[in-house]
């Protein structure tokens, strides 16, 4: 019986690289073509949602992830002003960032590459199939995209979005393929030698499982256990402001406040924080100390510290210092995103430069680690790790480099002592 995997694999890597090696003009007008093709397809597209929720409701799915099932008008025209911008951004395959002279007309230089085939596994988010493979056309790589059952129509209606834009420009649509159940992917995760990276968007559950079931590398964040810290010298106005936008703007988000951290000396200004978070329905488990200070909060356990709650829930508890608040996140956090609230410029300053996470901020809410917000167009995930890309990976996320040597005949035994010597000289870059 024929390796169905193996095939689907072959087919993405063949297109991947008619793709990479395609004009720049040529993947400009495949995204121009997507962008256009989601504004002419939305109320299809709508349509097609709208089943996938019915029967997601039907069977009970949790609301965290109908909230990410769900698709929108503005949704939509998030996803096509992303892959707008990424066709007006300057197209990086093959653009050199290195040039040097070995010796008179021997030039070496590094230039980016496409890092090929990738396996993108995703839950209930369509959103993400439009995110990835609009960053896979601009990047040259190809992709294998698993979505999650729920939002099977959704994620074949989208994804025939991309390969009609491919194609319509004479293409190869296989460079983006949709895989379907959970074993075809099971079975992906063997092909080592065709697929070279697996990015995971999901729970935490997901992305270990993939770490433990594959010899792919494996590039994501196992959690979103994201916190704002609020200094003494907060404004109490900015405090409640941020921790509503961080914790209620998307409550199922990555990037959502899980972990308010109050300094004692903000807790006679807590309640207005939490009588705002509590009017927007948020559910409070704080500390003994910040307990007085939160109407209707329950008592928190140790549970919550390093819980991603993904709800309208948020845990609450009280430091004595900076110090002790960067301890606090380094052992509960996942190293996603945090921020504080200061108008200390030294409080700020200390928590940008000591705070060990791929988002940090000051004064601003969590919710702006996003790749659209960056500029990046979008992401494919966002990355934890401390390897090869870290925060929301864009389009330089997905891409590596490639040594090009033009020479006129010289050999390596031409080089050494008594020979000739290479001159190492450094080249303008084109």
């Amino acid at each position: 019986m024929p390796d169905r995997s193996l095939e689907m694999a072959r087919r993405v890597r063949t297109a991947q690289r008619k793709l990479a090696s395609a004009p720049a003009a040529a993947r400009d007008r495949v995204l121009r073509q997507l962008a256009a093709l989601l504004e002419e397809r939305s109320e299809q597209l709508l349509e097609e949602n709208r089943k996938d929720l019915a029967e997601a409701r039907a069977s009970g799915l949790a609301a965290p992830l109908l909230s990410r099932l769900a698709l929108s008008g503005s949704k939509l025209e998030t996803l096509r002003q992303g892959v707008a911008k990424l066709a007006r951004d300057r197209d990086l395959l093959g653009r050199e960032i290195r040039k040097t002279e070995l010796d008179e007309g021997l030039v070496l230089r590094q230039v980016r590459s496409p890092i090929g085939v990738l396996l993108i596994i995703f839950e209930s988010r369509p959103d993400a199939v439009v995110q990835i493979g609009s960053l896979a056309l601009r990047s040259g790589n190809g992709v294998l995209l698993k979505g999650g059952a729920e939002a099977l129509r959704s994620n074949r209606a989208l994804i025939g979005c991309l390969r009609d834009a491919i194609e319509a420009e004479g293409l190869d649509g296989d460079a983006i393929l949709g895989v379907e159940g959970r074993e075809a992917a099971q079975a992906l995760l063997a092909h080592d030698e065709l697929i070279d990276l697996v990015i995971p968007r999901g729970s935490a559950e997901l992305v270990r499982s993939l770490q433990a079931a594959t010899r792919i590398p494996v590039l994501g964040h196992a959690d979103g256990v994201c916190h704002l810290y609020l200094d003494a010298s907060a404004d109490p106005e900015v405090a409640a402001r941020l921790a509503l936008d961080g914790k209620c703007d998307y409550p199922s988000a990555c990037n959502a406040v899980e972990t308010l951290l109050v300094h004692r000396n903000f807790l006679p200004h807590l309640d207005r924080v939490a009588r705002a978070l509590r009017q927007a329905g948020v559910e409070l488990h704080a500390d003994e100390e910040a307990l007085p200070h939160c109407p209707e909060a329950v008592p928190a356990v140790d549970e919550d510290w390093s819980k991603e709650y993904g709800d309208l829930v948020v845990a609450v508890g009280t430091v004595g210092s900076l110090d002790e608040a960067i301890d606090h996140i380094h052992r509960y956090g996942s190293a996603h995103t945090e921020a504080i609230v200061a108008t200390d410029p030294e409080a700020q300053r200390r928590f940008l430069g000591e705070v060990d996470s791929a988002s940090v901020f000051a004064n601003a809410s969590t919710r702006f680690a996003d790749g659209f917000r960056y500029r990046l167009g979008a992401e494919v995930g966002i990355s934890t790790g401390r390897i090869h890309a870290r925060g929301p990976v864009g389009v330089e996320g997905l891409l590596t480099t490639r040594w090009l040597l033009e020479g006129s005949g010289q050999a390596a035994g031409d080089y050494g002592p008594g020979k000739r010597a290479f001159t190492h000289r450094t080249l303008p870059l084109a």
